[in-house]
Order: structure tokens, then C-alpha cells, then sequence
């Protein structure tokens, strides 16, 4: 940690040592914070970047928009299955690709129709999911990271209360462990909007697994396919909710 060294600091007992370790700027702070800033700045970087490329890549244009859904099923009442499987090739979104999945084998029996939605729906839950991961990671390691520094910093700071027979002088103390707490306090502002995006991110996946599966009853019924029975139907909700798991 770079801590200044205590023997430097006025030691006249009348807080002269906290002035002396005013942070007034953000440049103070992560100067104050030591070397620990460095992964953990390096952290928030990495965040903000998948932050980014997440947002980009699940915005609704991307996994399928209401309008979407209606088109589909007035394109399937007017032109039939081959008109909707060439409308779900237009589109290029995550949820025409799974619809077009079933499309694809509208003329097949029932059972080889809900698996390749199935295997359709767990690809694209996978492609969705795939660099949500490490924002886990950082929402985990740099709080850790944080406390690290803090500890790292108590030690430096107490160590140097003995070498400089600085008992008795709490304004010296105070100063050394104002300065170890920064880490912590960067670890959770890097931490806390990680795990935000994270769950944001998962909640915009959820919703689009369910948008999915009422779309896809929808085509069936559309298409006069077997959804009689209530076991049919929870097979057929259950495509995309085995494939979010």
C-alpha cells in the first residue's frame, strides 16, 4: 500500500495528520488506495466492456419483438407454414430462428417437431448466456480484491504505529486506516453494478424464453397442431424453459 510514512506527519495531536491525508479529488482516492487498485481497475474495465456488448447484443431487436409475433401468425393463416419459415429467414432474431426450427418440420410427426425447438431454444439460451459469466466473476473477486487491500492496509498501518511509537495518537491511526478502506470501498462500487447487469441481463433472457414459448404455442395452434391435450401443451412450454436451465 502507498501509505505515507507516519514518522512525516505532524504527531502535535490536533488532527494535523488526517489534514495532511485529505482526499479531495478521485485521483487522491485511487492513489491513496495502492497498488490493489490496479487489478481492481482493471476489473471494472473488463465489466463495463461486457456490460456493453450485452446490452448491444440483447436489445429487443435482437431476441424478437411483439410485432414480430403478430406478423408471424397472420403470415401463417395467409400463406401456411412455408410463408412463415421464409418470414422467420427474413427476421435473423434470436426467436424467429427458433420458431423456423419447428417450421422446419411442421410436415413431421409432433415428437420430432418439439425437439428440434428443444435443441433450437437451448442453442440460443447459450448463445444469450455466453459472456454473462464473467460478470459473476468480477462481482465476486473484486470485493475481494477490496479486502484484500483493507487488510494489506491495516497491517502497513498498524506496523508503522509501532515503528513511529504512535500510541496514544489516534489521529495517526485514523489516517493509516482512512487510506486501507478505499480498496474496499472501490471493490464494491466496481462489484455492486456487476451483479446489477448481471441479473438485468438474465431477466431480459427469462423474458424472452417466455415470449418464445407463447409464441410457439401460438404458431401450433395456428397450424392446427396437436395442443389438445394438457400433457401436449407442457411438453411444449417445457422446450425453451429445459433449455434456459
Amino acid at each position: 500500500m502507498n501509505h505515507l510514512p507516519l514518522a512525516l506527519l505532524p504527531q502535535d495531536g490536533t488532527g494535523a495528520a488526517a489534514d495532511t491525508l485529505r482526499l479531495d479529488s478521485l485521483y487522491d482516492l485511487v492513489m491513496a488506495g495502492g497498488a490493489l487498485m490496479i487489478p481492481i481497475a482493471l476489473c471494472s474495465v473488463i465489466a463495463l466492456t461486457y456490460m456493453v456488448e450485452r446490452s448491444v447484443r440483447l436489445r429487443r431487436g435482437k431476441l424478437g419483438s411483439a410485432r414480430f409475433g403478430r406478423d408471424l401468425l397472420e403470415t401463417l393463416q395467409a400463406q401456411g407454414s412455408s410463408g412463415g419459415l421464409a418470414m422467420c429467414r427474413d427476421s435473423k432474431t434470436a426467436q424467429a430462428r427458433v420458431i423456423a426450427a419447428g417450421l422446419r418440420h411442421a410436415d413431421e410427426s409432433w415428437m420430432q417437431r418439439e425437439k428440434a425447438v428443444e435443441d433450437a431454444g437451448a442453442r440460443e439460451v447459450e448463445r444469450l448466456s455466453a459472456n454473462l459469466r464473467p460478470l459473476v466473476v468480477i462481482g465476486m473477486i473484486a470485493p475481494l480484491l477490496g479486502l484484500l487491500g483493507t487488510v494489506w492496509g491495516m497491517i502497513d498501518a498498524f506496523a508503522n504505529i509501532a515503528l513511529a511509537d504512535g500510541l496514544g495518537k489516534p489521529e495517526t491511526l485514523a489516517a493509516g486506516i482512512s487510506q486501507a478502506l478505499v480498496t474496499t470501498a472501490a471493490g464494491l462500487c466496481v462489484a455492486i453494478p456487476a451483479q446489477a447487469a448481471y441479473y438485468w441481463f438474465r431477466s431480459r433472457i427469462d423474458r424472452f424464453v417466455h415470449r418464445t414459448e407463447d409464441l410457439y404455442m401460438q404458431v401450433v395452434d395456428t397450424l392446427g397442431g396437436p395442443v389438445a391435450t394438457s400433457t401436449q401443451a407442457s411438453s411444449g412450454g417445457t422446450a425453451l424453459a429445459g433449455a434456459e436451465g
